[in-house]
């Protein structure tokens, strides 16, 4: 048997010109990254720089300014931006997607189950009634002993000599 066929040995690592990634370490950073840009803080870092390169390219003097007027460079870096946040994102949401389904079969599976004790509670309290219904109570062992003792007492009357 060949050594690469053998079960008890592990394959060797083979090298690769594509980089090694981790789905879930990347799923992470990417939820991570949709998590600020839905932020107020990324708001007003991005708002600061629009406002700095513009503010820079125009008010600055003419030799030190890097992207004149229509400002084809932020256009860029802000496409650039744009182009990879929004796969991010969809990412993101799948993932969350992916959570969700697997949280609400969870709670499906707990509901049955709850369903299921609650039936056989009831199921139970059902049968214990019924044979609460053939235990005698203390009422009515009293009710009882108390019409025991009435019949006993006027057989009682009954049977003794008038002495009057």
């Amino acid at each position: 048997m060949a050594r690469n066929d053998r079960l008890d040995t592990p394959r060797e690592v083979r090298r690769s010109l594509r980089g090694n990634y981790d789905p879930e370490t990347f799923g992470r950073l990417s939820e991570r990254f949709a998590r600020f840009l839905g932020t107020a803080r990324f708001l007003v870092y991005m708002t600061a720089f629009v406002l700095g390169w513009v503010t820079w390219n125009t008010l600055a003097p003419v030799d030190m300014r890097f992207d004149k007027y229509p400002f084809i460079f932020l256009t860029l870096i802000l496409s650039l931006q744009a182009s990879y946040a929004a796969p991010l994102i969809l990412l993101a949401q799948n993932r969350q997607a992916d959570r969700d389904r697997v949280a609400l079969n969870e709670d499906r599976a707990q509901n049955a189950r709850s369903i299921a004790d609650t039936e056989y509670l009831t199921r139970e309290l059902a049968s214990l009634r019924i044979a609460l219904g053939d235990v005698a109570t203390r009422d009515y062992l009293r009710n009882e002993l108390s019409e025991v003792v009435k019949e006993i007492s006027e057989e009682l009357r009954k049977s003794e000599p008038d002495t009057k």
